[in-house]
């Protein structure tokens, strides 16, 4: 069942069964409207090296390196410039299978042909012959939906990975991580120098396709004329450095709200279900994803708890689903009623 078929889905079910626990909104920026920061009023000339300097600054990493800090219009449209330019130099792409069908379309638009590896329930990189094309492999980190950020193991997996080959290099698309620095994982796949960093204010700040930066290595050089030739708009640059300079704390106050809403969950779902959520997911700090070993089917009938199957994900073997914490039902007005019943 793939995305829009399980959303009619989805409310065929709650409106046929309100006693069930909605478990399945993936909307973060619907459910947490209420935080997301205001535009500025006025129009001021922000230039793009200096937000590249000012992110760089923020995440801790090498002013230095703003030359190969590209400012974007967020994840997407990176990766899309990114997957043209593979297509162009005829590159081979791995793409996680069960993480984001965007993924797909967007690298498929770009006139490649991805291949896939799986993340649930566990990352399983693949194994496949090197050769002379340039090869890159898109991990997400943390990763959606597996709900945790890659482990030591999996990061040495994937280092492994790239010293079979001096072609090989790694996309990272880190838009899920909410803190600064970046996840110690990142940051020693980053030191390999044979990674590309993508990242936005899409999560933290709750402005989808507005603002970010695609950090480039050495190997892709060539591509800063092509980010630069498609940059933001001036509104979007103004809104970025707002974002950056102004609200600095929003990604913090984030992580807080969507810890809360996990608990909240956590209290009214059945200790059968709880228990099936690997703890690694229960405690990433802003995580709302909770991959649990049940299907959703099983889940709806037996628990009263409508969860996503992993096909809304993409292609997966595995025989689990996937809740979230972003319902109304673990929201804060509704946790406030609860605790407060009319009289």
């Amino acid at each position: 069942m793939r995305f829009d078929e399980f959303q009619g889905f989805r409310q065929r079910q709650l409106s046929a069964s309100p006693s069930l626990l909605d478990a399945a909104e993936t909307n973060v920026y619907r459910a947490l409207a209420p935080m997301r920061p205001e535009p500025p009023s006025g129009m001021t000339t922000v230039h793009r090296c200096d937000l590249a300097r000012a992110w760089l600054r923020r995440f801790e990493l090498p002013e230095e390196w703003s030359g190969h800090a590209m400012v974007c219009r967020g994840v997407r449209h990176g990766l899309g410039v990114v997957f043209h330019w593979l297509g162009a130099v005829q590159a081979r792409l791995w793409l996680p299978g069960d993480v984001y069908p965007v993924y797909f379309e967007l690298a498929r638009a770009a006139g490649l042909r991805p291949a896939s590896y799986p993340t649930l329930p566990a990352p399983a990189l693949p194994e496949s012959p090197t050769d002379h094309r340039p090869e890159y492999l898109l991990l997400a980190n943390p990763s959606k939906p597996l709900g945790r950020y890659l482990s030591d193991a999996e990061c040495a997996a994937a280092m492994s990975w790239l010293r079979a080959s001096p072609h090989r290099h790694l996309l990272i698309d880190s838009v899920y991580d909410l803190g600064a620095p970046f996840a110690a994982g990142t940051r020693r796949l980053l030191d390999t120098g044979r990674a590309v960093l993508l990242h936005s204010v899409t999560k933290g700040w709750l402005w989808p396709r507005t603002f970010g930066v695609v950090l480039l290595g050495s190997a892709q050089a060539e591509l800063a004329e092509a980010f630069r030739a498609d940059p933001p708009t001036s509104a979007q640059l103004g809104l970025a450095d707002r974002l950056l300079t102004e609200h600095g704390d929003v990604p913090r106050q984030v992580v807080d709200e969507l810890a809360a809403r996990a608990e909240r969950l956590f209290a009214r779902l059945p200790a059968d279900v709880l228990g099936a959520i690997p703890t690694a997911s229960r405690t990433c700090p802003g995580n709302y994803f909770f991959p649990v070993g049940i299907p959703a089917e099983t889940l709806r009938r037996k628990y009263g708890v409508l969860a996503m199957p992993v096909s809304v994900f993409g292609e997966s073997s595995w025989s689990g689903s996937v809740l979230t914490s972003l319902g109304d039902a673990v929201g804060p007005a509704t946790a406030v009623a609860r605790r407060n019943p009319p009289a």
